[in-house]
């Protein structure tokens, strides 16, 4: 099931970044990427997972809480879910959050990739 695959992909997404495997995270993340972080930042594929890569983003933890819902469409998909995350940005302590995300997939030639990531902070 279609469904089930991109449930996989995004745990997927979501250990590679934590484990900061980059080659695998570039490969699911659109050229075209944007993130809007809970603090309401807007990073491109380039500053978000070069953030990664030099450890100025640092995920400690980031898993889904919740099941994923994922709404289906053609050659379009959306995930939602809610997580836990343990991070540290800029050299700051590490702090735990819990958010809530909205992430867009597209269907390419070389499968599925994540266009846009929506995340809000619950407070």
């Amino acid at each position: 099931m279609e469904a089930d695959r991109l449930r996989t992909i995004e745990r997927d997404r979501l250990t590679w970044l934590v484990d900061r495997k980059i080659a695998e995270a570039e490969a699911v993340h659109a050229d075209d990427f944007v993130i809007v972080t809970p603090s309401g930042l807007a990073w491109t594929k380039a500053e978000y997972l070069g953030g990664i890569e030099s450890g100025e983003i640092d995920y400690r933890r980031f898993e889904p809480i919740t099941e994923i819902d994922v709404m289906l469409d053609g050659d379009v998909a959306v995930l939602r879910y809610r997580s836990a995350i343990e991070i540290s940005v800029g050299g700051r302590e590490p702090g735990d959050l819990e958010a809530w995300h909205l992430d867009c997939y597209r269907r390419t030639p070389d499968g599925w990739q994540i266009r846009w990531s929506q995340a809000t902070a619950i407070t």
